[in-house]
């Protein structure tokens, strides 16, 4: 049975095995720099990591910021101190197809609602087939696309930016 709960700091050496060994792929943009300071804003407690856990392997996970220490260009769409960020989220191949993904996200916005967040925000690849899946699963709205190619370098080469407006 798979279950769910946020990371201990003891767990993020496996958080950042299971990225490194399921996150590449041709529509994600990770570099070691970016990791290293998304997991850095995790020890500072400035993000937090909600994981899926089966028989005690971690199979997946979330990483959830406060929106002043995510994306700075989100402040020409919201107000910065008013939102949570949803950085990298990978799930096992193992496991794909089965609303692991999707259930991370809604226990990323459930943590942003009792933070009192407004929205929660993320971001793909246009043409990540996958992340679309999970994220319209979960109820994020397009909010933009726009063509990015510092950051991707296949397909359209465009990043969409997607949104959830909590209730």
């Amino acid at each position: 049975m798979i279950r769910y709960r946020t990371a201990t700091l003891a767990d993020l050496v496996d958080v950042k095995a299971l990225l490194w060994d399921q996150g590449p792929n041709q529509w994600n943009y990770l570099t070691e720099e970016g990791v290293e300071a998304e997991f850095a804003l995790v020890e500072q407690g400035l993000a937090m990591v909600m994981v899926a856990v089966d028989k005690e392997q971690i199979i997946g996970f979330a990483v959830l910021m406060d929106g002043e220490v995510g994306l700075d260009t989100l402040s020409q769409y919201c107000t910065l101190s008013e939102i949570g960020y949803i950085g990298d989220v990978v799930v096992s191949s193992v496991y794909a197809g089965q609303g692991i993904a999707t259930r991370l996200l809604q226990l990323c916005i459930e943590k942003s609602k009792q933070k009192g967040a407004h929205t929660v925000w993320i971001e793909r690849h246009e043409e990540n087939l996958a992340s679309a899946g999970m994220m319209r699963k979960a109820g994020f709205q397009i909010v933009d696309t726009f063509y990015d190619p510092d950051k991707r370098s296949a397909g359209s080469r465009k990043t969409s930016i997607l949104c959830y407006t909590i209730p």
